[in-house]
């Protein structure tokens, strides 16, 4: 190994993120889902040849198609701006104003560092100044921003971020607590350990609003 690939072997294990936003290229919505699959597709089977695969095998023959199908279809999918979920929003007609929490959302999501699962749970909160979403829409955004190669602090952010433009308010707050086979299944291999990140926006950066979000999903962490 270089020692220019021990560096970025480094910074991926450190679990640095270079930017707020994902780096996805101007062109990456230049060609066709199709024309990704049938790219990756190739690129699959001469990974697979490189570790000595035998692609004649039955169980191997659809595993280039299926790999490339998944990750352009499913779980790279939240990198198509075309796919994020609408963001109809409604009156609170009914004046609730205490705090709303969604709460055991689960996520999965891919480690860009490595390539490797990430799996846990988001718990996400905000206090409405006139208007409200959906619940389900709260689940939906946390996966739209989850499918993609992400990193767990970018993506607490971007939920929050996304909510506090739909809603119209800084009073938005998301904790996610997962684990990432990146830790869990190679390197160090600890199978129990997790991480959990946050982000307060508005209100819940005062500490009794934002101890009373933690109470509600009743995760003993000091913020």
């Amino acid at each position: 190994m270089t020692n220019n690939d021990e560096i970025q072997d480094e910074l991926g294990n450190n679990h640095i993120a270079t930017s707020a936003q994902n780096p996805i290229r101007e062109d990456a919505f230049a060609i066709s889902d199709e024309d990704k699959i049938n790219a990756i597709k190739k690129d699959v089977e001469s990974i697979l040849k490189t570790l000595g695969m035998d692609l004649n095998d039955d169980s191997l023959k659809g595993t280039p198609n299926r790999v490339a199908k998944m990750f352009v279809k499913e779980i790279f999918g939240g990198l198509n701006p075309n796919k994020k979920p609408s963001s109809s929003t409604f009156q609170n007609n009914y004046k609730y104003g205490e705090m709303l929490v969604e709460k055991n959302i689960t996520l999965y999501s891919t480690c860009e560092h490595h390539l490797l699962p990430i799996v846990g749970r988001a718990h996400v909160a905000y206090i409405s100044n006139g208007t409200v979403v959906g619940l389900s829409k709260m689940n939906r955004i946390v996966d739209y921003f989850a499918k993609r190669p992400q990193v767990q602090e970018r993506l607490t952010m971007q939920i929050v971020q996304e909510l506090q433009k739909v809603l119209n308010t800084e009073d938005v707050a998301c904790v996610i607590d997962a684990k990432h086979l990146c830790v869990n299944s190679r390197g160090i291999r600890d199978i129990e350990s997790s991480t959990v990140t946050s982000e307060f926006g508005g209100k819940f950066k005062d500490e009794q609003t934002r101890r009373e979000f933690l109470d509600y999903i009743r995760l003993d962490t000091n913020f």
